[in-house]
């Protein structure tokens, strides 16, 4: 339940919803929008980066997680309420820019301590069944909130009504956007609602060594970080497949999001059309989590992932195949009629064919990765680890987007500069491939 809680936040806000708005009507141009936006999920990144392995030291070394996990959700919850005051034309851009870096950064925390319970609550060959059908129990969070928020609080510009058709459930001012603008608002009251299961429910780890002061537990968890990073040559399998993981996911976050991006340029797609494409994405994603946690019991977490990057390579080559008037490159097509209804276009129509296909093997690749490391990770240590996780998901969070700006700016060809994802992709999977998984000993 806790990543049906936070998917709202990496679905509408981070995705389909609040970053078009932020960066087409927020700032008011899409490509300096686009620029700010980079910038601030990357400084985001570059903080968890670095603290997120500290903090899960420390939680290492008192035991419990959940104390950790409310207070990063009382963060999480401040910064999603401060998106409301992204009134369009950028005069609280400072606010609302902190505000975006106090919810991801915060929910990445969140994120790191509920990971290192997962090998606490089931044995090891249950791991696979257990992200996955915490990926999958996501998505579905994902798809319910974008339609709710799709289908009856955004509106479309022209026409003032939802997805859906329907005038919005609560009287919302247009021309100030407060529906794009209430996404932080309703992504925090979903979160919430829906956190309140692991608090009340999941199992917290006993208190390590009776009650210690909490600088005894900073210094002694930041002690056994230092000890960790000076003897991390012992534990060479872990590194490799964090550098592996670092790698590919950034090529997955960017594909997610330029994906949205890439299509609105090639299609024309309004919030209306996004909002349609990120419910099929995330439904594909799901089934994918969910059927990949099988695979995970079955197969191993390593051959998801493997398989998971070569689908997604050749998913990846489809999507770019796709523009409005061709399909594979060559093949022409007509464009959608003007008025002709949502993803009519044959061109359209393929393009999320091929989408949905990343999206499948999406889920896996991210639910997989989450239960290798548990797998390979001595379980005193599995906190430690998580946070040296999170690092390997952030620090070079920036590099995939900024390779994608640079080759674009130099080519002139946004196709082009997505097509650069695929190096993040293949090396990833070529440092993957020298993995094992086998648990390390301490």
């Amino acid at each position: 339940m806790f990543d049906w809680a936070t998917q709202p936040f990496y679905t509408l806000v981070l995705t389909f919803l609040f970053a078009p708005y932020f960066a087409a009507t927020f700032i008011g141009d899409v490509t300096r929008g686009q620029e700010i936006w980079g910038y601030t999920t990357a400084a985001a990144g570059l903080i968890v980066a670095f603290i997120s392995p500290v903090l899960g030291a420390i939680a290492d070394a008192s035991g419990r997680r959940k104390p950790w996990i409310a207070v990063s959700s009382l963060a999480f919850i401040a910064g999603l309420c401060g998106l409301w005051f992204a009134v369009p034309g950028g005069g609280n851009l400072v606010p609302v820019l902190c505000a975006v870096i106090i919810a991801t950064v915060a929910v990445e925390f969140t994120t790191v301590f509920t990971n290192s319970m997962m090998p606490s609550l089931v044995p090891p060959n249950q791991l696979g069944r257990l992200s996955g059908i915490g990926w999958a129990t996501g998505y579905v969070g994902g798809i319910l909130s974008l339609m709710i928020a799709t289908g009856l609080i955004v509106t479309d510009g022209e026409t003032g009504k939802t997805m859906l058709g329907l005038r919005p459930i609560v009287p919302l001012d247009s021309l100030t956007h407060e529906g794009e603008r209430l996404i932080g608002p309703f992504s925090a009251l979903w979160y919430v609602v829906f956190a309140l299961p692991l608090f009340l429910f999941t199992p917290d780890r006993a208190r390590h060594g009776g009650k210690k002061s909490k600088s005894a537990l900073v210094r002694e968890g930041l002690a056994e970080l230092k000890d960790t990073l000076a003897n991390v040559r012992h534990y060479e399998n872990i590194v490799r497949f964090l550098a592996s993981r670092m790698l590919f996911a950034d090529g997955l976050g960017a594909i997610f999001a330029f994906g949205g991006v890439y299509a609105a340029g090639q299609f024309g797609w309004t919030a209306t059309e996004l909002g349609l494409f990120g419910i099929i994405l995330s439904v594909s994603a799901g089934i994918g989590a969910a059927l990949g946690g099988n695979l995970d019991d079955k197969f191993g977490a390593r051959p998801v992932i493997i398989g998971g990057l070569i689908i997604l390579l050749m998913g990846c080559a489809g999507v770019l195949s796709v523009d409005k008037t061709h399909i594979f490159y060559w093949v022409e097509v007509p464009p959608a009629a003007p008025g002709g209804g949502l993803l009519t276009g044959l061109g359209e129509r393929i393009y999320v064919l091929f989408a949905a296909v990343i999206g499948l093997v999406a889920g896996p690749v991210q639910a997989s990765s989450r239960s290798l490391l548990a797998r390979i990770s001595p379980p005193e240590m599995a906190t430690k680890f998580f946070g040296l996780f999170a690092f390997s998901g952030k620090v070079t969070s920036f590099a995939a987007p900024l390779t994608v700006g640079l080759v674009t700016g130099i080519t002139g060809s946004t196709r082009l500069g997505i097509a650069s994802i695929s190096l993040f992709l293949l090396l990833g999977l070529a440092l993957l491939l020298t993995v094992r998984e086998t648990r390390e000993a301490n």
